[in-house]
């Protein structure tokens, strides 16, 4: 768990990067219908939680920087016991300023009078530019007079890349549930269920082990289907001799996992398959060992790249010269995404990859990204030897960068061959 202090320290951290005479705005996450008069469940947006540890909706923090000073302020939903009984407890005004380390704190129906207010003689408005139309359309209403509009979102994105002790420890404690679910899966009797039951059976032990939510919806993907990146219709009957592509982690505290195991319906992978499999294990094996502070993600994507294509010659996947292949990028249809992305309160985290001048950010400490290296080959690929068309395979674990190196906190997660037959 966050303390409320290390929001407050947030706070003063992202104060540092607001110019003097600024007006800054986060807004929370708003319900979303799902239909006619039912919502989602509710999840708060990632940046307002990452500034206040605050989990109800209709929500707003506002911090006003003078030329060194500033002060901060929350603005929560009034409690009402009929909206309570109808939709659950509010925290309300007076417990708020007993948890959180803000300096004011009022009911919305306060915000508009405040911002206006605050202001006063300001020269800078600073809110996420990806806001709803409506949410913009509040703020300028009272700033016409403040010429300099400034994008919050990737000051906090960049705040978002470094991890802190804490943050570390949700998030290996998200892995350590998903690790559950993924052996339970590679322990089952898969053939002749359906992919949607493994599905459930991921969400079962998620929910039985304190992770409530998804940390995206999970790809059980048999045979070809592991061809088609983002399959989640998870509907098909497992045969025989078929491999599953797992792709499944949860959220836990509001942090994510993210793993994906390839493993066989019947407990055993074929030769085709261990040739596919071994090759995509040696290539992430490799990959995590470049691990390091100040290593580009670039480098890690060409070696990736490399290494791949050159074992996709030896199985006869990929003729001709290696400079061809890369120059006509034939190894793009085999493999056509990144190495990896960053990882915390979103599974794909909303960091930047290139700071201000689009120059690379380099790996640093603290830092959590994934790596998953993958071979789609498609059943009607004629290109390709026909032992090895209708496989997908990729393999993905959840990497920390540390001050030497690196650490794999998935490592637990069996992914060797005879480990994966060994379950069974």
């Amino acid at each position: 768990m966050i303390c409320e202090q290390e929001y407050r320290i947030r706070r003063d951290k992202l104060v540092l990067a607001l110019p003097s005479f600024s007006v800054s705005v986060l807004f929370s996450g708003t319900n979303k219908t799902r239909s006619n008069d039912t919502n989602y469940p509710f999840r708060q947006d990632s940046n307002f939680y990452y500034m206040t540890g605050f989990k109800e909706d209709n929500s707003i923090l506002m911090i006003v920087k003078e030329k060194k000073k500033y002060k901060s302020f929350l603005f929560l939903h009034k409690k009402d016991k009929t909206d309570e009984m109808w939709n659950g407890k509010r925290l309300g005004a007076k417990r708020a300023k007993q948890r959180f380390q803000v300096d004011e704190i009022y009911t919305k129906d306060e915000f508009e009078k405040r911002f206006k207010d605050a202001l006063d003689e300001k020269k800078s408005l600073c809110f996420d530019f990806g806001l709803d139309y409506s949410k913009v359309k509040i703020l300028k209403r009272y700033a016409k007079t403040i010429a300099a509009h400034i994008n919050i979102a990737p000051l906090i994105g960049k705040m978002r890349l470094i991890k802190s002790e804490a943050e570390i420890k949700i998030i290996k404690d998200a892995i350590d549930i998903t690790k559950k679910a993924h052996h339970q899966l590679m322990r089952l009797n898969k053939t002749s269920k359906y992919e949607y039951e493994l599905q459930s059976s991921i969400e079962y032990i998620f929910k039985k082990n304190g992770a409530y939510n998804d940390a995206y919806t999970s790809i059980v993907a048999a045979a070809n289907n592991a061809n088609t990146l983002h399959y989640i219709e998870n509907n098909k009957i497992l045969r025989e001799g078929e491999l599953i592509l797992i792709d499944a982690g949860c959220e836990f505290d509001y942090y994510a996992s993210d793993i994906t195991r390839t493993i066989p319906v019947s407990g055993y992978y074929t030769k085709p398959q261990k040739d596919l499999y071994s090759l995509v294990l040696s290539v992430e094996k490799n990959i995590i060992s470049m691990i390091k502070p100040g290593i580009l993600r670039s480098e890690l994507q060409r070696k990736s790249e490399e290494l791949l294509i050159q074992g996709m010659q030896k199985l006869g996947i990929l003729n001709g010269s290696y400079k061809k292949i890369l120059k006509e990028a034939k190894h793009k249809a085999y493999y056509p995404h990144g190495i990896g992305h960053w990882m915390g309160l979103d599974v794909h985290d909303t960091c930047p990859y290139r700071d201000e001048n689009f120059k690379e950010i380099p790996l640093e400490e603290g830092m959590i990204l994934t790596i998953e290296p993958a071979l789609y080959i498609d059943k009607d690929d004629t290109k390709v030897p026909k032992k090895y068309r209708g496989i997908g395979i990729r393999i993905e674990d959840d990497i920390l960068v540390t001050k030497t190196g690196y650490e794999n906190l998935s490592k637990a997660i069996v992914k060797e061959i005879l480990d994966i037959e060994n379950l069974n």
